[in-house]
């Protein structure tokens, strides 16, 4: 008798256990930059009765986010803690903590409301991608469904944005019950939720940004808007792309430089996060071949020389490395959507494509005089598009005038102290390679300039892009079908971009 008590006992625990087990995600929303619930789906109803409607919280969510610095300087001395164990700043009496509460900056992508929820999110396109989550799950796997929705979405759509989803929502809806259930994600590849999803894409133009590239010719693979699957125009006919549909390959070789200066113009830390994306629309799906550098090596202490060194790489599960030691090429058969080949990482000397040499000068007990000069160190065919440079000031700054020495073919530059923000933005629409262009700055302070005050300066921050340029020297040497088809005729599309992720120089 004994045993048999024993034996329901344990099962009873197990189903209770199986029953209760922690929800994955309770709902998942998306929201536009104006602060509208454009999809909703709810999984679980882990608030209860909390809310006027079912969108109340999403309203409470866009809130906080939008005013996330007011809502953490408010809120002196409280902790806010993630389900993860990821605590948020913590403001206490002391001055230091004190100043680190008040600087301003986006919000976390995960942090809990008071609800009782955890919300996770991230931001594509000005959209907001979130869900919540009663329970102790990894930020990690939210943050990379999250990422998964949205670019299924935009593969789906052909490009993301609020008029394309508004205009697809019964065709998002039928994705997001293929990749959820209850919480749970289950199909989130694009390729194998053809088979699931009946519904057509409304293609919808995308937004041209004609001021945020310079050279159309150098757009990524990010710009093209075809959705993966057959598509029907605002009237609902058969648009003609499918009729006329190409066989094209879109290749991106894009590398994120990590690059830390000192006051002197020395690289004090540098790293290279690269990675190889590509878009399909082949016919028929044919393997391909793809080739880099022969004397690439992996590994800094293999004890081997090469032209490319990288720290260490991985590859894409669809990738056949049979033949990647042997003659450095890759096979593999493209799936649907952007998908990322390989990524990389460098990290140790290289050439860095713009050099900071700042300066700071006290002219009077209440004035000071900041110089910059930025050196373009990458060859004169080669350019910086958009390029931006933010230089903190200290917050009794009363007054800063600019001045510009441009080099020629800059175009248009301008440079302008933002009171709001306390710093000065100073903007090139064009930075040519093997060029200097210097800022002078005039900076009138409301009390006389002490240590403290002059900590308070910089660091100085560049955001810039530059196309058909790489640092790492690493090369695809060609791109090719591996079986020989009479008649097929693809259009491969390469192209190599540079970008700043962290490119900061101390003063």
């Amino acid at each position: 008798p004994c045993y048999y008590f024993c034996f329901h006992l344990s099962l009873l625990f197990l189903h209770t256990h199986i029953t209760t087990r922690p929800t994955m995600i309770s709902d998942f929303f998306v929201i536009s930059p104006r602060g509208d619930t454009i999809i909703a789906k709810q999984y679980r109803n882990e608030r209860g009765n909390v809310g006027a409607h079912e969108r109340s919280h999403t309203e409470a969510f866009f809130r906080k986010v939008k005013f996330w610095n007011d809502d953490t300087n408010a809120a002196d001395g409280s902790v806010k803690r993630g389900s993860a164990g990821a605590d948020a700043t913590t403001s206490t009496s002391t001055g230091e903590s004190s100043e680190a509460t008040k600087k301003k900056g986006d919000a976390p992508p995960v942090f809990v409301m008071p609800d009782g929820l955890t919300y996770f999110h991230v931001k594509r396109n000005g959209l907001l991608f979130g869900c919540s989550s009663a329970r102790n799950v990894s930020p990690n796997t939210v943050v990379e469904l999250l990422s998964t929705i949205a670019k299924v979405f935009k593969d789906y759509c052909g490009t993301l944005s609020e008029e394309a989803i508004r205009k697809n929502f019964i065709l998002l809806y039928e994705l997001l019950d293929e990749m959820l259930d209850y919480g749970y994600p289950q199909v989130t590849r694009t390729e194998r939720l053809k088979a699931f999803v009946y519904n057509e894409p409304i293609v919808v133009e995308p937004v041209v940004n004609t001021g945020a590239m310079i050279n159309p010719k150098t757009a990524s693979a990010n710009a093209v808007h075809k959705p993966v699957i057959a598509s029907v125009n605002a009237n609902g006919r058969k648009s003609a792309s499918n009729q006329n549909q190409k066989n094209e390959i879109f290749v991106d070789i894009l590398e994120r430089l990590n690059v830390l200066f000192s006051n002197n113009g020395y690289v004090l830390n540098s790293t290279i996060d690269g990675c190889i994306q590509m878009k399909s629309y082949l016919a028929g799906n044919p393997e391909l071949r793809l080739a880099l550098n022969e004397d690439l090596v992996i590994g800094k202490g293999s004890g081997q020389y090469g032209s490319v060194v990288v720290d260490d790489i991985n590859f894409n599960d669809c990738v056949n490395l049979t033949e990647f030691e042997s003659a450095r090429t890759l096979s593999f058969v493209p799936p649907d959507g952007e998908f990322v080949v390989l990524n990389y990482r460098m990290t140790g000397e290289f050439n860095t494509p713009f050099r900071i040499f700042p300066s700071i000068e006290e002219v009077e007990p209440n004035k000071l005089e900041i110089s910059v000069l930025i050196r373009a160190e990458m060859a004169a065919n080669h350019f910086g598009a958009n390029v931006t440079v933010e230089i903190p000031l200290p917050k009794c700054t009363a007054a800063a005038s600019c001045s510009l020495i441009k080099a020629q073919g800059v175009g248009y530059a301008n440079a302008e102290y933002m009171a709001s923000e306390g710093k000065i933005v100073w903007t090139l629409k064009k930075f040519p390679g093997a060029s200097e262009n210097s800022l002078r700055a005039k900076v009138t302070l409301s009390q006389p300039c002490t240590t403290q005050v002059r900590r308070e300066i910089g660091p100085i921050n560049m955001n810039f892009e530059i196309p058909m340029y790489n640092v790492s020297s690493l090369q695809v040497r060609y791109l090719r079908i591996a079986e020989n088809m009479p008649g097929y005729t693809p259009y491969r599309w390469v192209r190599y971009v540079t970008q700043s992720s962290s490119y900061v120089c101390r003063l």
